[in-house]
């Protein structure tokens, strides 16, 4: 696969002559390889439309041809009018075009792996921000992190009819995929054919906000025998639809570009402009009575000035049963400096008790070439976690020197519910030479500033509002 991304992205730099950015480029690449797969893999699209029919094409024939191709099935309905939804050629030179097309030809996409697609995108994903020096963290959860959180969680939908499993900010849909293949693991393929239509078809949803993104999480799930429902628009600024699901896995966008008020919704017991605790009070509102819930959290999130009215609502409403801290660097090389946690809560009982897990202190950072990201990293917390995916199995305190420990809902009380919660002693601030990386440092000071700005963005929100008045 890395040689397959090399190639595709050497070729995006003689595209950039003919007007073509990053971002066109990757975009273009998934309509032309979506078509490569669905031929691969016998998904009926029509003769005049399909892969086969710009193979033998060159110039302008070409090009004209790739342009109605788009059209056609952009005006289509269903899922192929979903997905190819504003879609629109960039090309302007056919030999360009051309290139492309046999890059992708010569290649058994399907062959090769069942996500070889979405790998591909996220590998040129992440060298286009390498390349632009800007995260992509909305768009990108590292797999081996995702894949950790499924078998805590184990979303199966074949304990209930009415089983449904969302991510509310899914970018390209990773959540969803390794939640659809943890199911096909662990059924070995064969589902039983009364629920195959249901599991296809109505248990896997998604909202994005972007166009780009929404589209390949629709390619990407379709591309595995899906139909999904994946909304575009704002999960937390539009009024609720009353859907509710049994499991929501995300990962929300991190910062707070475009946070600038605080979302009129009755459902929202803390009025903020911070997404983040946004998203908290609305996965609580979507999610079904005793449904769980894993999310994703930068560090500040936890113990902002207004996080704790918000985590005080959460645990008054669900059982907040485990925080896992993330390694220094989960998410390089997107947002490097970015700490971040993930949070687990059921919907029902009050929380009593909340167990943290710390995957960071004194573990040495992740790195892109000398330590990535990798499963193992976690076998410990999925042991801790343990089997109930609800987090009532029995569990083990380790005491102070322990990475695994139980805070009472006093103790949290105590804190203001403040959850940035820390009792290893970390070593490297003791030995000067052994001080944190520079890109650790910065991450600490990121986390910092976010939280100003935060905290900035409220008063400006309390300013405005009197001005109003």
């Amino acid at each position: 696969m890395a040689d397959v991304v090399n190639k595709l992205w050497g070729f995006c730099h003689t595209l950039r002559h003919d007007g073509i950015d990053y971002g066109d480029y990757i975009e273009q690449l998934t309509y032309l390889m979506f078509l490569k797969m669905a031929d691969e893999k016998g998904i009926e699209i029509e003769d005049d439309y399909n892969w086969n029919s710009i193979l033998e094409l060159s110039g302008t024939e070409l090009l004209d041809h790739y342009a109605e191709i788009l059209r056609k099935l952009r005006d289509s309905t269903g899922i192929l009018g979903d997905i190819f939804t504003q879609a629109m050629p960039r090309f302007t030179n056919p030999v360009n075009l051309k290139k492309v097309i046999n890059m992708i030809d010569v290649e058994d996409w399907s062959s090769m792996d069942v996500d070889v697609k979405g790998a591909a995108f996220e590998g040129l994903l992440e060298k286009s921000a390498a390349e632009g020096k800007k995260g992509a963290g909305q768009y990108f959860t590292p797999r081996p992190l995702i894949a950790s959180i499924v078998k805590v969680m184990q979303p199966d939908p074949r304990v209930a009819k009415s089983y449904k499993i969302c991510d509310p900010a899914c970018g390209t849909s990773g959540f969803l995929m390794v939640a659809y293949e943890w199911l096909m693991t662990l059924t070995k393929g064969a589902l039983d054919r009364k629920i195959v239509k249901r599991i296809k078809q109505e248990t896997y949803y998604g909202q994005e906000l972007v166009p780009r993104p929404r589209r390949l999480a629709l390619m990407n799930l379709f591309l595995h025998g899906l139909e999904p429902q994946i909304y575009l628009g704002d999960s937390i600024y539009e009024t609720d639809r009353g859907e509710r699901y049994e499991c929501i896995l995300t990962n929300p966008p991190f910062g707070t570009k475009g946070a600038n008020q605080a979302p009129v919704r009755d459902d929202f017991t803390v009025s903020t402009s911070n997404k983040q605790l946004n998203f908290i009070q609305h996965v609580i509102t979507i999610l079904a009575p005793g449904g769980r819930a894993a999310m994703v959290l930068p560090d500040n999130v936890l113990f902002s000035d207004e996080a704790g009215d918000v985590f005080k609502y959460l645990m008054e409403d669900c059982n907040l049963h485990t925080i896992l801290r993330l390694p220094n660097g989960t998410f390089t090389p997107y947002s490097q400096g970015v700490k971040a946690n993930v949070i687990f809560f059921q919907k029902g009982p009050m929380t009593e008790a909340t167990w943290i897990y710390d995957c960071r202190t004194n573990i040495p950072g992740v790195t892109k070439k000398d330590r990535p990201l990798t499963a193992e990293m976690f076998q410990d917390f999925q042991k801790c976690y343990g089997s109930d995916p609800n987090g009532q199995s029995k569990r083990k305190e380790l005491g102070e020197a322990g990475r695994f420990r139980k805070f009472t809902l006093a103790a949290i009380k105590a804190r203001k519910f403040n959850l940035d919660i820390t009792w290893l002693k970390d070593d490297s601030l003791e030995d000067p030479n052994s001080l944190p990386e520079p890109h650790e440092l910065a991450g600490d000071a990121i986390t910092e500033l976010n939280a100003c700005v935060d905290e900035l963005q409220e008063i400006l929100a309390l300013i405005d509002t009197e001005e109003v008045r």
